[in-house]
């Protein structure tokens, strides 16, 4: 996610190594780095992804050669240079077809050495410092004919290394470790030399700018805005139009490499609200769609295959499917009726009516030639809490908040409709099916209403605190008086509200809209169950959960193993700075529940002050999915006694005004999974530092929250050359940040894409980078292939 300014908690970067990531939520979209690491499961056998790819594989000889592609992106690109601030997901597309990546990942988000661009790649020395040495393609030339060499790693690595202020870069980790680069034996072999050892090489020179963009502050800040001198790609830049939205990339000449299928793709922006109508209206091969357009086209095949057209399926389930025989046969009385005001209001309508039936229909028939691809996207969406300041400053607050989510109930509420996998996460530094994934969340528990109401009694977040005052409390005539005056006030309260109670339902008390000056009125809201158990009556003392609770411990014993050096074949030593480890996850023994269910259902209180929180969500028209998962996360809080206001702003002030402003208490937003998380997670976990003028220094880590120790491991995972020591110090470390309680994985974010069905090797990728070269049209099949096939 790109860093915003902000008046509350500046999101600076406190070195050179800080990497800016960008958020694939609802706001932009973010590329998966690539790893070194080796993934398995807790009990040593390989994690498979969630969800498969869904791209129509074919071999290339099954791909007409030829054609042109409309592919839909979100924006014309603001800049081409993947290394500045504001480059999006269009900038990361381009990038991968024009540039050179030398490595790229696949299906299970592993990196793989790009043999198009390298021959070789390895650590060819360690002492007395690391050395890579990169052996070139003998054929790999930029599109201008000068070959790809040493020159163009040299000055991507000068402009990137932070040591010259005049380049304006967003991200720079790596690069600050290496000492020099240097020709090899012959000019297709460059020697990297690092300062101190660097776990995360590979990540370095993907993509390789030429030098003639990296090479002076002038051409990086400015010049690679807007067009780019060389590239060396399958494609290459042939014109950006800005006023019709359209970005041309052409099959290059000079391309060494397998030829590309498409003579052209053309990049096409639509926003996301308008694909289905640009996909029916044929102006779009392929795109990311929402679930709704994804439910119209599963209509729309159905509708094909049963022989319906659009005029049918209109009556079916359009606009037409909601006139009742009845209701039609009133429409025409009235329209030709005696009442002229009245038959021209509903002549209108019925036109009005009809158009939206046409529409419809004419666009079913376009979107029957059409297939859904769905799959998993690298990204997964996470509650944020923000422990800068009041309640959620407290880990016990934090931790109740997450012990009363059901992250299953939202994972397939989000999930199960779309018949994918719903798995919540069990990391925060990488999915199912990467390298470093290993499932930590045992650190923090899973969902536990009982827990989540010991955690918060614990804190001393009490029903009826709220009206509890801690000092100079009135006593005598005074006091009594005032208390028959309130027994009065709240009888007369009590009678109101028995006649407006509603039934469960998402609550809207605390609502408000950005520009809307009266937020809803407050109402109280039955306990919904969560869990098998659901709320309980009568008191109960509570203990910890024995098996959570070993699990726990052996998380944090794993961790302290590495802290003191008392693990197996370590020497013991001293370590600075220890943080708390997981210690009050669980409430302490003896820490009793409210005592009825509805006491559960009332506010919390502390000290004359009540506990409610504030929800900020997206208020746009494609953020629906978000803000159904965040009435869920209301109701589940309500469940043990936390009040939420839900504050709803627009889409480009959420992230930037909000979450990266640090205004906000609770929010959703989603992070792009990366293969390097010791170096691209570390910004967004860092502890923040106090800056001179009070302000904190964030870098990524909007939700405020880290420990030294979390730093220290993430330092550690990238400095050491071991893999499994680089995997067991990332595992510890996410252990960790979910102790902390700061963010909360939810779900891995679904991935939807519309195809025409003759499309091949494209649609929903998954873990994996597209092969552009590959992408294209099936062959249609000859008479006499066809007839072999019957």
């Amino acid at each position: 996610m790109s860093q915003f300014g902000a008046p509350r908690g500046r999101t600076c970067s406190r070195s050179p190594r800080s990497r800016t990531l960008r958020s694939v939520a609802t706001l932009t979209s973010a590329v998966l780095a690539v790893t070194v690491l080796a993934g398995c499961s807790s009990d040593g056998t390989e994690e498979a992804p969630a969800a498969a790819q869904d791209n129509a594989p074919a071999s290339r000889d099954k791909v007409a050669d030829g054609g042109t592609l409309r592919w839909a992106v979100d924006a014309l690109p603001t800049t081409l240079n993947s290394f500045q601030a504001d480059a999006d997901g269009t900038t990361a597309r381009i990038a991968g077809a024009v540039l050179p990546s030398l490595y790229t990942l696949d299906g299970r988000g592993r990196p793989q050495l790009n043999p198009d661009y390298l021959e070789s790649a390895q650590v060819v020395e360690t002492e007395p410092k690391q050395v890579v040495l990169y052996k070139l393609h003998q054929q790999a030339v930029w599109s201008d004919g000068r070959e790809i060499g040493a020159p163009d790693f040299v000055a991507q690595w000068r402009a990137l290394s932070g040591r010259d202020t005049a380049y304006w870069t967003a991200r720079n980790s790596g690069y600050e470790r290496i000492e020099k680069i240097e020709r090899g034996k012959n000019d297709l072999e460059v020697r990297v030399t690092f300062a101190k050892p660097y776990a995360d090489w590979q990540s370095l020179f993907t993509p390789l700018y030429p030098k003639q963009v990296m090479g002076s502050p002038n051409a990086f800040n400015d010049g690679a805005r807007t067009t780019l001198k060389a590239t060396a790609g399958p494609f290459l830049l042939k014109s950006i139009d800005r006023k019709s939205g359209d970005v041309t990339l052409a099959r290059n000449p000079r391309w060494w490499g397998q030829s590309a299928k498409l003579d052209s793709l053309v990049l096409k922006a639509v926003p996301r609200a308008d694909r289905g109508a640009a996909l029916a209206a044929d102006k779009l091969d392929l795109a990311e769609i929402d679930r709704s357009t994804a439910e119209r086209i599963t209509l729309a095949l159905r509708d094909a295959r049963a022989g319906r057209n659009g005029a049918q399926a209109a009556l079916a389930h359009g606009p037409g499917s909601a006139i009742a025989p009845s209701k039609a046969l009133k429409s025409w009385a009235l329209a030709h009726g005696s009442d002229e005001k009245k038959a021209e209001e509903v002549q209108a309508a019925r036109q009005k009516n009809q158009k939206a039936v046409t529409r419809y229909a004419n666009e079913q028939n376009g979107l029957a030639g059409f297939v859904v691809r769905k799959s998993l996207e690298p990204a997964y969406t996470q509650l944020s809490l923000n422990g800068e300041s009041g309640a959620l400053a407290d880990e016990r607050v934090r931790r109740a908040v997450a012990r009363a989510i059901d992250r299953q109930e939202l994972a397939e509420s989000v999930l199960k409709p779309l018949g994918l996998p719903a798995t919540p996460p069990g990391s925060h530094l990488a999915l199912a099916g990467q390298a470093a994934y290993a499932d930590s969340s045992d650190a923090l528990g899973d969902q536990d209403t009982k827990e989540a109401r010991a955690l918060l009694a614990d804190a001393g977040w009490v029903p009826g605190g709220a009206v509890k005052k801690p000092a100079g409390a009135k006593d005598g005539t005074e006091a009594g008086s005032e208390a028959e005056k309130a027994k009065e006030k709240n009888k007369a309260e009590g009678s109101s509200t028995d006649s407006k109670k509603k039934a469960d339902t998402a609550s809207d008390e605390g609502l408000y809209i950005v520009g809307d000056d009266k937020p809803g009125a407050r109402r109280a809201l039955p306990a919904p169950v969560i869990g098998a158990a659901g709320p309980e009556n009568g008191t109960d003392i509570l203990t910890s959960a024995p098996a959570a609770a070993r699990q726990s411990a052996a998380l944090l014993a794993r961790a302290e193993a590495l802290d003191t050096g008392t693990g197996p074949g370590r020497a013991a030593h001293s370590v600075t700075k220890p943080d708390r480890g997981v210690a009050g996850a669980y409430a302490p023994l003896g820490t009793a529940a409210p005592v009825t269910a509805p006491e559960a259902s009332q506010v919390l209180g502390k000290d004359g002050k009540a506990l409610s929180l504030r929800f900020v969500l997206p208020s746009g028209p494609g953020s629906e999915a978000l803000r159904a998962v965040g009435d869920r996360i209301v109701r589940m809080l309500d469940a043990v006694g936390i009040r939420t206001q839900v504050t709803k702003v627009a889409d480009d002030s959420f992230f930037k005004d909000h979450v990266a402003a640090g205004d906000y208490d609770l929010a959703l937003y989603s992070w792009p999974a990366s293969a390097f998380p010791a170096t691209d997670a570390r910004p967004i976990f860092a502890k923040p530092e106090p800056a001179s003028d009070g302000s904190l220094l964030v870098e990524q880590n909007y939700s405020r929250v880290g420990t030294d120790r979390i730093d220290q491991l993430f330092d550690q995972a990238a400095g050491t050359l071991d893999e499994e020591e680089a995997r067991e110090l990332v595992r510890q470390a996410d252990a960790r940040i979910w102790a902390a309680a700061g963010s909360i994985p939810l779900y891995q974010r679904p991935q939807l894409v519309a195809a025409k069905a003759e499309i091949v090797n494209a649609g929903a990728w998954g873990l994996a980078a597209p092969r552009y070269q590959d992408i294209g049209f099936k062959k249609a099949e000859s008479a006499k292939g066809a007839e072999r096939n019957r």
